[in-house]
């Protein structure tokens, strides 16, 4: 899974910095209708989803836990999609479907997180982005009648958090491919 992540660093950080910027644009313009925070969230998943699959297909010859960031990326294409096929979703479907979102992804990078640390790497910023997400999607699924501009700080508020820590994550793995091709190079032949 780390040589998996080293290789795909670029997928961590460029949902890093898409969160980021979904949070930024969600902070900074607290005017936001419901069509746009909406279309927002939609560019998000479909941005972060993408670059997921594309990591995940890169490298399923390689690995064998390639399916793993398969299925983050499905999902959130999937969450993106129905988000634009029904731009005037009411705003209970778009914090379900968000909170719904946030408890799947944290549960694939907590199964990460596990497989790294089987590994001897412990990536407790991994373990952080997944336990902030699951947090996030039980406190949006549990107390939905927030308030639209409350919804929308808490939102843009996970989405910077969340996208700063993937984003140092991200550029932390990709020394991490040059680290394993080191160790391996470095180890004692068995005759």
């Amino acid at each position: 899974m780390d040589a998996l992540l080293g290789r795909a660093w670029w997928m961590l950080a460029l949902r890093g910095a898409a969160g980021i910027l979904f949070g930024l644009l969600a902070l900074f313009w607290p005017g936001l209708t419901l069509l746009l925070l909406v279309a927002m969230f939609a560019a998000y998943a479909l941005i972060g989803g993408i670059a997921a699959v594309s990591a995940a297909i890169r490298n399923r010859s390689i690995r064998t836990d390639w399916w793993i960031p398969l299925l983050l990326g499905l999902c959130m294409i999937a969450s993106g999609v129905i988000a634009l096929a029904a731009p005037g979703v009411t705003a209970l479907v778009l914090i379900t479907l968000m909170g719904a979102n946030a408890i799947v992804t944290g549960v694939f990078d907590l199964i990460a997180w596990v497989r790294l640390k089987r590994r001897g790497r412990t990536q407790w910023l991994l373990l952080c982005i997944g336990s902030l997400s699951i947090l996030f999607g039980i406190f949006v699924l549990v107390y939905p009648g927030a308030g639209a501009l409350a919804l929308v700080w808490m939102i843009g508020t996970y989405a910077i958090v969340t996208g700063a820590l993937l984003l140092v994550l991200g550029l932390g793995a990709r020394n991490w491919r040059g680290a394993d091709l080191r160790d391996k190079q470095n180890a004692p032949l068995h005759s």
